[in-house]
């Protein structure tokens, strides 16, 4: 339970998540057939508001300034409203 908890504490958790995320969008940039009629700009627009939320929590957990964390949040706000104006858009 100690090495979860240093994985935690450390932020090295996000760092792994992050890691499965950019696993995820590379597969499906590069694999057509698996992103279906998405584009790679949607797989983008898709993913990027939860990358931003993982490093919003990575900078709470390793004790970042309150206004690094802020500032990860107000992005994911940011390219979560991008995300839903380019699917209002494509209707």
């Amino acid at each position: 339970m100690a090495a979860f908890d240093t994985l935690i504490e450390s932020g090295r958790i996000i760092d792994l998540i992050l890691l499965v995320i950019v696993i995820e969008i590379a597969v499906l940039a590069l694999w057509p057939g698996l992103r279906g009629t998405m584009s790679r700009l949607d797989i983008l627009s898709l993913t990027l508001p939860g990358v931003m939320l993982m490093l919003a929590l990575r900078s709470a957990l390793t004790d970042s300034p309150n206004a690094m964390t802020a500032a990860w949040l107000a992005a994911a706000f940011v390219t979560h409203l991008w995300d839903v104006a380019r699917r209002r858009a494509a209707r």
